[in-house]
């Protein structure tokens, strides 16, 4: 049975993600159109942005598990990327931009591990693909909804992009509402707290070898992970326009939450670390088809295949990192889980923007195909040492 906890954070995030993905779309072209920013700076700006979540994400991690609280760093983490995501309104330069979406990755980094293990902590083991997949599926669900809203608003109503930022504060509000009364602390971060806690270097040595081998070959992956601004990027140089790409965006997240969903109730039975291997792979032809792909109809169609890659990976991920490490430490093995995504993040957006800007887009998606590929070989020898 799947906590009620677990159903309340979802609908956190769908809230969370109806303020976000009202802006996050709307982002590159606002960039590059309003405030003439190329790819090199959309690749610094997520890069940045991306590596600092991620790096919060292991400080939180290790944190909420040395106080045995949760809550308190998923309610701030939510609150800080409230505030400071409408403000890009107010932006007048692509540095202004850059500081806003800075603080905004900030809230994400404190919230995201302390809520990832707080879904652990109340479900049981063999069930929690299902919580992470139902719980990724409300969030593509806010995803789907915030795009949506900002098609309407801005080609329907004519509401300017500026108005759109500032609506999107909102949905945010609801969610933190949501979160704060509907969100209780399980007793048992106290008890587990008073064990040893885990320390970033310290301890490292303490970390199995298979757990340090997920680790690298989620480095290799993120490598070749480089922010979806890019591919919002290359509809809008596809011809799409920018009332569609939003469109475009949402059906991207309908495909997200159903295959996150039903990717989550598979996992608990075809095998974690199997899935992980089939959605790094799929991650692989899918980035070789960007490459190959210019027309309108074949990219519009890689694009939206592009969502299942969600399902098969995120909630094998998550199930895979709790299960790797004991109910103290489950904190802390997000953390590093989200701080070695956060490490790869920078350099693969940046890279990525290099790479497109110099030698041209398809040569960018390839080199994301290839590292995937090598990550998913390096996945198959877990569990084998």
């Amino acid at each position: 049975m799947i906590s009620k906890t677990v159903y309340i954070l979802g609908f956190v995030s769908l809230f969370t993600d109806i303020s976000s993905e009202m802006i996050y779309p709307l982002l590159p072209v606002f960039l590059t159109s309003v405030l003439g920013a190329g790819p090199i700076a959309l690749g610094l700006i997520e890069g940045i942005a991306e590596a600092t979540s991620s790096i919060l994400k292991l400080v939180a991690g290790i944190w909420t598990d040395k106080i045995g609280k949760r809550k308190p760093f998923v309610v701030v983490g939510y609150i800080i990327a409230g505030i400071s995501r409408p403000l890009i309104a107010f932006a007048n330069t692509w540095h202004g931009v850059f500081g806003l979406r800075f603080l905004d990755r900030v809230g994400k980094g404190i919230r995201t591990a302390p809520r990832d293990a707080l879904i652990a902590d109340v479900t049981s083991l063999e069930s929690r693909g299902t919580a992470y997949g139902i719980h990724r599926s409300m969030d593509h669900a806010g995803a789907i909804i915030g795009p949506l809203l900002a098609s309407f608003l801005l080609g329907y109503l004519g509401v300017t992009l500026h108005n759109i930022f500032l609506l999107a504060a909102i949905p945010g509000v609801i969610g933190i509402g949501i979160l704060m009364v509907g969100v209780k602390e399980p007793k048992i971060h106290k008890q587990e707290s008073e064990k040893k806690i885990f320390h970033p270097i310290r301890d490292w040595k303490t970390l199995s070898p298979d757990f340090k081998l997920f680790l690298l070959a989620i480095f290799i992956f993120t490598l070749g992970n480089s922010t979806d601004a890019f591919l919002l990027l290359k509809l809008s140089n596809g011809g799409v326009p920018v009332a569609w790409i939003a469109v475009l965006w949402a059906s991207l997240h309908i495909i997200k939450m159903a295959s996150t969903y039903w990717g989550g109730k598979f996992t608990d039975s075809f095998g974690k670390k199997k899935m992980m291997i089939l959605g790094w792979l799929y991650y692989s032809v899918i980035y070789f088809a960007f490459s190959q792909v210019n027309s309108l109809i074949p990219l519009i169609l890689v694009f939206l295949a592009y969502g299942i890659f969600y399902g098969l990976s995120e909630p094998a991920e998550r199930a895979l990192v709790a299960e790797m490490v004991p109910p103290n430490l489950r904190g802390s093995a997000f953390g590093y889980f989200h701080g070695i995504v956060g490490i790869g993040a920078l350099p693969a957006s940046i890279l990525f923007g290099w790479i497109w800007q110099v030698f041209g887009a398809p040569y960018a998606f390839i080199t994301g195909a290839i590292l995937s590929l090598t990550a998913s070989l390096l996945l198959i020898k877990l569990g084998k040492r």
